[in-house]
């Protein structure tokens, strides 16, 4: 079966994904900026932001009171769900590129799924059993974000590239 990479697509098509991966990466982007208001993308604000304010005297007034139990599951199901179809479209884009070898195309389509489920899983452990999950929530946010933009930013060069 041959495979019609992107560079051959209709003009139409290209251009039309190009504008939906632009758009996608905006709303993606100003996630990341809410993250960045929450938590200063500090393991400190990350702890604070699930776990709630320590207080240090008996009647202050928290900044942050704990994740609830219904706010992490609408939370969490709702960031997984929506990661996932953002990176099933991704990787279905990505199947066609002719920019990747084989290895980094399967890479790049399953690594982010991948760190979708470590990434907002390790929110319920720094939420419930201890701090260091907030660690391990940020490595697989980084991995999972640089894997997003990386992916965005091949397609879009393939998208937008024309052969003369």
């Amino acid at each position: 079966m041959e495979i019609l990479p992107l560079k051959k697509w209709p003009l139409q098509m290209r251009i039309f994904l190009a504008v939906f991966l632009t758009v996608l990466t905006v709303g993606v982007t100003i996630g990341l900026i809410y993250l960045n208001y929450e938590t200063n993308f500090s393991v400190g604000g990350a702890i604070e932001n699930y776990q709630g304010t320590v207080m240090d005297e008996e009647f202050e007034i928290p900044d942050k009171y704990p994740k609830s139990f219904s706010g992490m599951l609408l939370s969490t199901h709702t960031h997984i769900i929506a990661f996932a179809f953002i990176f099933f479209i991704l990787g279905g884009i990505t199947f066609f590129s002719s920019k990747l070898s084989p290895g980094w195309k399967i890479f790049l389509m399953i690594e982010p799924l991948v760190s979708v489920l470590i990434t907002f899983g390790s929110l319920w452990g720094l939420r419930y059993l201890h701090s260091v999950f907030a660690l391990i929530a940020m490595f697989s946010g980084i991995i999972m974000y640089t894997s997003y933009y990386v992916i965005v930013f091949i397609l879009l060069t393939e998208l937008i590239k024309t052969d003369k």
